[in-house]
């Protein structure tokens, strides 16, 4: 009998041992790969019941290759194994080979926490990366772009065809490109064009841009935005070169390029003011009468000047500090203030940002960021805060959305109060007081 248990507890043992956390690796479409293209590297991490902490995908170097892990959301999976139940995360690496040859990538350590009998345990998963080939394409150029279904496309800030001399002419290039990274995409050739004088801009590189196509459908990419100044000096018609964009299509496997045509810039004679030339009164000899008259008018706007002086000198504390309370007010004001809030969210780090909604709630009349949350009932703005305390108090394993929290963020409206408290502050103030005037 001691026998039997003994072997029934080795056996459930063995199965509890058995479930252990596991990893796995592929490419997605490993065939035809040329230098520039990226590679998606897919990673599935498993482990039994559910994670505790989520995995920590580490960054790794190959040689003659860049390596950055994709910034698409981590997708949940769930597989069962042998009767058991596991929970799974997948991650994406985007590797870009910057030359042909033989890429062998290496082996990653991934550190998770999953349960285990109801306890969370601590553990590390080892995943072997698979190798892939990059071949060369006699197509591509020396220089290798790739990406799919590029685009490119140009607005003037005004119309090119009805400038002036000393006009400026701002130009704005948006290049488009999807299955790549913005700053990889090289920079646009713009050309000279004699005539114009021309300032250029520092371009702006974004990844993740949701971009409408045909139809309903909307395609998400990376974009490079170029933004030139032409300044005008002289009259005439000039002509901007056309631009030619090369790159690599992976889909067809093939060099394109995308082109925007010339454009003819019309700049006209600056405009000429007329002069009025005085006209000289026929009769001179005005009577004398007319003459005091005029002086007595002359006199009396004098003494009305040194009056209004006089009494701007007299009140000059007074006015400075109106003009200084009208400033204030004009800085303070709640759309100034939301303004400043959400550029403080845009740029500025996970303490700025914390910082500056502890203010914005405080001026509206709220203790903490929380009473001013629960107030809003938005479960947009609830969640974004959540995952920045999160990154402030425990881990940075989650990502703030900027752009979501910043558009969550709205004036208050004229009847919104902040909610009556149960007890009284600890402290009394003038606007209240903690015993009432006798």
């Amino acid at each position: 009998m001691r026998l039997l248990v003994l072997l029934i507890g080795l056996l459930t043992s063995t199965y509890v041992f058995a479930a252990e956390p596991f990893g796995r690796a592929s490419i997605e479409g490993a065939e035809g790969i040329v230098p520039g293209q990226q590679v998606h590297v897919v990673v599935d991490v498993f482990a039994p019941e559910f994670f505790t902490s989520p995995p920590q995908f580490p960054l790794f170097d190959v040689p003659d290759a860049l390596v950055t892990l994709s910034d698409d959301r981590a997708q949940n999976l769930v597989q069962t194994i042998d009767g058991v139940q596991y929970s799974g995360i997948r991650r994406s690496y985007a590797v870009v080979p910057e030359k042909a040859g033989s890429f062998q990538l290496p082996v990653v350590e991934i550190d998770l926490g999953f349960s285990s009998n109801g306890s969370p345990v601590k553990g590390m998963v080892k995943v072997t990366l698979p190798a892939f080939e990059v071949g060369a394409s006699s197509h591509q150029s020396a220089t290798p772009f790739a990406a799919r279904r590029l685009t490119i496309a140009q607005s003037f800030d005004r119309d090119p065809a009805s400038l002036k001399a000393g006009d400026a002419l701002v130009r704005t290039v948006v290049v488009f490109a999807e299955d790549t990274q913005a700053m990889l995409m090289p920079p646009v050739t713009l050309g000279d064009a004699a005539g114009l004088a021309r300032y250029v801009k520092p371009p702006l590189l974004a990844d993740g841009v949701e971009q409408r196509g045909i139809g309903r459908t909307v395609e998400t990419g990376s974009t490079r935005t170029e933004t030139v100044v032409y300044t005008t000096s002289s009259e005439g018609s000039i002509l901007l070169p056309p631009i030619s964009y090369s790159w690599f299509d992976v889909d067809g496997h093939a060099l394109s390029a995308a082109t925007l045509p010339a454009t003819d810039v019309v700049v006209a004679p600056a405009a000429v003011t007329e002069r009025i030339h005085p006209e000289l009164p026929g009769d001179v000899t005005a009577p004398a009468s007319r003459t005091w008259r005029g002086w007595h008018v002359v006199l009396l706007l004098c003494a009305i000047d040194l009056a209004v002086a006089a009494f701007a000198w007299w009140r000059l504390p007074a006015i400075r500090t109106w003009a200084t309370r009208l400033r204030e007010r004009r800085r303070n004001s709640p759309r100034r203030r939301l303004g400043r809030l959400r550029t403080i969210i845009r740029v500025g780090d996970d303490l700025a940002v914390y910082t500056g909604l502890q203010d914005w709630s405080r001026n509206l009349g709220y203790r903490t960021a929380s009473e001013w949350m629960e107030a809003q009932a938005s479960p947009r703005l609830s969640a974004q805060i959540a995952i920045l305390e999160r990154r402030l108090f425990r881990s940075r394993d989650m990502q703030l959305d900027r752009a979501a929290l910043a558009s969550a963020i709205t004036l208050p409206t004229a009847g919104g109060r902040p909610p009556k408290r149960a007890l009284p502050d600890l402290n009394p103030t003038a606007e209240d007081p903690l015993l009432r005037p006798l």
